[in-house]
């Protein structure tokens, strides 16, 4: 699906996403990815039960820390328990906010033009 916002100039955009796949910012990426801003990491994530801290703990490498992660859980809609929202604030000092992949997709564009330091960590949809 094609979502392409207006963009930021040297920010990374989510343009579309689909069968295993997203594009971003003109490259298409296969697999699971985590999109931030200044860049777009491989996850070897395929199963949201595997979306943990540990697997997240890039995040605390970036330039530009994110205060939101917008974890994309495929093509479901996931809830987070409690002790694992927790445990994401605890150890990487970040607010999760769970919806589908293609919702998150769509979430980072918006929140990330508006300047808000956003990351989405986004399960492929097959």
């Amino acid at each position: 699906m094609d979502i392409a916002p207006q963009t930021t100039p040297g920010r990374q955009v989510i343009e579309s996403y689909g069968a295993g796949r997203f594009t971003v910012s003109g490259i298409l990426y296969k697999g699971s990815s985590i999109v931030t801003p200044e860049r777009v990491l491989a996850w070897p994530v395929t199963d949201f039960a595997d979306a943990t801290p540990e697997s997240l703990a890039a995040l605390t490498q970036l330039a530009e820390p994110v205060a939101l992660l917008l974890l994309g859980s495929g093509a479901e809609q996931v809830f987070l328990r409690p002790a694992l929202r927790q445990a994401f604030k605890d150890r990487l000092g970040l607010a999760v906010e769970c919806m589908t992949s293609g919702a998150a997709c769509r979430t980072y564009s918006v929140l990330m033009n508006e300047g808000r330091r956003v990351a989405a960590a986004l399960i492929a949809v097959d």
